[in-house]
C-alpha cells in the first residue's frame, strides 16, 4: 500500500493561529514555573501584613523554601476554608427559624488575618440585618384598612387574620417549635391560633410545674439544691471534714457516710451519717398518725406546711435518741441537727457498716444472745424511756461487736399515744416471728412477748381477742388523758392548757 504524504500546514490557517509554534518543555520546569509564580504572589500578599517581617520576606536573599512561612501560608488557607464551612453550616443550621444559632466561637481566626470582614461576608455579631432571615408578612397599616369602595381591606379579613396570626407565632415561648411557619405565607385562622396559644400557655405552667417539683424534691441518691446547701455548709463550718458517698436509701430517708470534723460542745466521731429526711411526702400521706397525736408536737403539727413536718421527724428522732442514749441502750449518737438533716455516730468499721441482723450470719448461740439483748431492750424502751419502737424488726437492728444496736426510731411513739400499743403489738409480732423463724428455743410467742414487755396481763385465746382488749385499754388511757388536760385547763385560771415538759 502507498504511503501517503501529509503536506505540511501553512502559517495562518483556518484552524491556526499564525504564531509560531513555542519550543516545548519539560513537565518538570512546567510545574516549577507555576509554583514560583504562586508563591510569588503569595508572598506579596503576606508581606502587606504589619504582623510579618516585611524585610525577611521581600530581601533578594531570603530563603523563599523557609517551612515556618509555609505552614503559616497553609494554615491561614484551612482556616479560611474551614470558617467558610461554618457559615454554610450555620446557615443550613438555622434555616428560616426565629431564633437563630451563632456558630462564631468556633471560628479559625489566623493571626495575620485581618479582623475586618469582607463585603460579601456576613457580620456575625450583628444579627439585626441577617442575610437569611425570613421576611415577616405583611399586615394592614395602622388604620385598619387599605383601599376605598368595594375593594376596601379591613384588619377583619379572614388573609390579613390568618397572615397576622401566623406572625404572632414568634411571640411563643421559645421551647415552643413552630417550625418554618413564620417564614411561608400561612393563613392561621382564629381559632386554630388560639387554641394554639391555650396550648402553648399550659405547657409553661405544666414545665414550671415539673421544674419546681425536681428542684424540691430528694430523689433515692441525691437531694435537693436545698439540702445540698446544707450538707455544703455543714463541711465548710468544719462539723464535717467530707462526705463520702449514700450508704442506703429508704422510703423517708437517704443515709450519707461522712468523716467528722470538730464542734466547740460536741465530740464528733471519726466517722458520721448524715440521715438526710426526704422532702417528699408520697411514704408521709399515711405516717402522720406517728407525730399528729404526740402531746410533745401536737401543737406545731400542721398538714398546710409538709415541709414543717418533714422536721418535726428529724426533730423527733433526735429526742428519741437522747432518750435511749440516757437510758443506755444501743443507739446512734446525735451530733447535730440542722432542719431535716440529722448527723449521728457511725454504726461500723472503716467505711463498712454494721450489717442488719437479718443479714448477719449468726450462729445459734450468737441468735440466742441476740433475742436476750433484744427482749431486754424493748422492755428497756417501755419502761425506762416510755418509748414504743412502733417499727421494731429484723431491719431496723444492726449486729455490730456481738450486740444489738436499734436504729430508726422517728416514728417512736409513747405508751400513751392513742395507738401505742397497737404499735407495740406489732413491734413484738416481727421479732418473735423472726427469732422463732431462726429457731431460738427460748423465743417467746406474740402473746407472752407482749405481757413481758409491757408488764400487763391480757389473757386470750387467739389475737381478735387480744387485740380487742388491747383496744380497750388504749380507749381507757385515752379518756383519762382527756380528764387530765381538762383539769390542767381548769388550775390554769382559763388560760390555755399546760404543756406537758419533755423529759429530753
Amino acid at each position: 500500500m502507498e504511503q501517503l504524504e501529509i503536506p505540511p500546514t501553512s502559517a495562518e490557517g483556518p484552524w491556526r493561529s499564525g504564531r509560531a509554534a513555542e519550543t516545548p518543555c519539560s513537565l518538570s520546569d512546567v510545574m516549577s514555573e507555576q509554583l514560583a509564580h504562586q508563591l510569588d504572589e503569595e508572598i506579596n500578599t503576606f508581606s502587606t501584613r504589619p504582623e510579618v517581617d516585611v524585610n525577611f520576606i521581600g530581601s533578594p536573599d531570603s530563603d523563599t523554601s523557609s517551612d515556618l512561612l509555609l505552614a503559616q501560608m497553609l494554615q491561614m488557607e484551612f482556616d479560611r476554608e474551614s470558617d467558610s464551612q461554618l457559615r454554610r453550616e450555620e446557615k443550613k443550621f438555622n434555616g428560616d427559624s426565629k431564633v437563630s444559632i451563632s456558630f462564631e466561637n468556633y471560628r479559625m481566626v489566623h493571626p495575620f488575618e485581618d479582623s475586618e470582614s469582607s463585603e460579601d461576608e456576613v457580620d456575625w455579631q450583628d444579627t439585626r440585618h441577617d442575610p437569611y432571615r425570613a421576611d415577616k408578612p405583611t399586615t394592614t397599616p395602622r388604620k385598619g384598612f387599605v383601599g376605598k369602595g368595594k375593594n376596601i381591606t379591613t384588619k377583619h379579613d379572614e388573609v390579613v387574620c390568618g397572615r397576622k396570626n401566623t406572625a404572632r407565632m414568634e411571640h411563643f415561648a421559645p421551647e415552643v417549635l413552630v417550625g418554618d411557619g413564620i417564614g411561608m405565607d400561612l393563613k392561621l385562622p382564629n381559632h386554630v391560633y388560639n387554641a394554639l396559644k391555650k396550648h402553648c400557655h399550659a405547657e409553661q405552667r405544666r414545665s414550671a410545674r415539673l421544674h419546681e417539683k425536681k428542684e424540691n424534691s430528694t430523689a433515692e441518691q441525691a437531694v435537693d439544691p436545698k439540702t445540698r446547701l446544707l450538707m455544703y455548709k455543714m463541711v465548710n463550718a468544719g462539723v464535717l471534714e467530707a462526705i463520702n458517698g449514700c450508704i442506703s436509701t429508704g422510703k423517708e430517708s437517704v443515709v450519707f457516710h461522712a468523716s467528722g470534723g470538730s464542734l466547740e460542745e460536741t465530740v464528733v466521731p471519726e466517722e458520721c451519717v448524715l440521715k438526710v429526711f426526704k422532702t417528699t411526702l408520697n411514704e408521709f400521706k399515711n405516717r402522720d398518725k406517728y407525730i399528729k397525736d404526740d402531746y410533745r408536737f401536737k401543737d406545731r403539727f400542721s398538714k398546710l406546711n409538709p415541709r414543717k413536718i418533714i422536721r418535726l421527724w428529724a426533730e423527733k428522732e433526735m429526742h428519741n435518741l437522747a432518750r435511749m442514749k440516757k437510758a443506755g441502750i444501743l443507739c446512734p449518737e446525735v451530733v447535730i441537727l440542722k432542719k431535716h438533716i440529722l448527723v449521728m455516730s457511725f454504726i461500723g468499721h472503716n467505711h463498712v457498716p454494721a450489717p442488719k441482723l437479718k443479714d448477719a450470719q449468726l450462729s445459734s448461740e450468737d441468735l440466742k444472745e441476740a433475742y436476750s439483748q433484744v427482749l431486754h431492750m424493748m422492755q428497756q424502751l417501755y419502761g425506762a424511756c416510755n418509748l414504743v419502737h412502733a417499727d421494731l424488726s429484723e431491719y431496723n437492728m444492726l449486729w455490730h461487736d456481738g450486740k444489738v444496736w436499734l436504729i430508726d426510731v422517728s416514728q417512736s411513739v409513747e405508751p400513751t399515744h392513742p395507738h401505742g400499743l397497737e404499735f407495740l403489738f406489732r413491734d413484738c409480732r416481727n421479732v418473735s416471728t423472726f427469732f422463732l423463724k431462726a429457731g431460738v428455743p427460748d423465743a417467746m410467742n406474740l402473746f407472752d412477748l407482749f405481757n413481758a414487755v409491757s408488764g400487763l396481763e391480757i389473757a386470750a385465746d387467739n389475737q381478735a381477742d387480744f387485740l380487742a382488749q388491747i383496744e380497750a385499754l388504749e380507749k381507757m388511757n385515752e379518756n383519762h388523758v382527756q380528764k387530765a388536760s381538762k383539769r390542767a385547763f381548769s388550775t390554769s385560771d382559763g388560760g390555755p392548757p399546760l404543756k406537758n415538759s419533755d423529759d429530753d
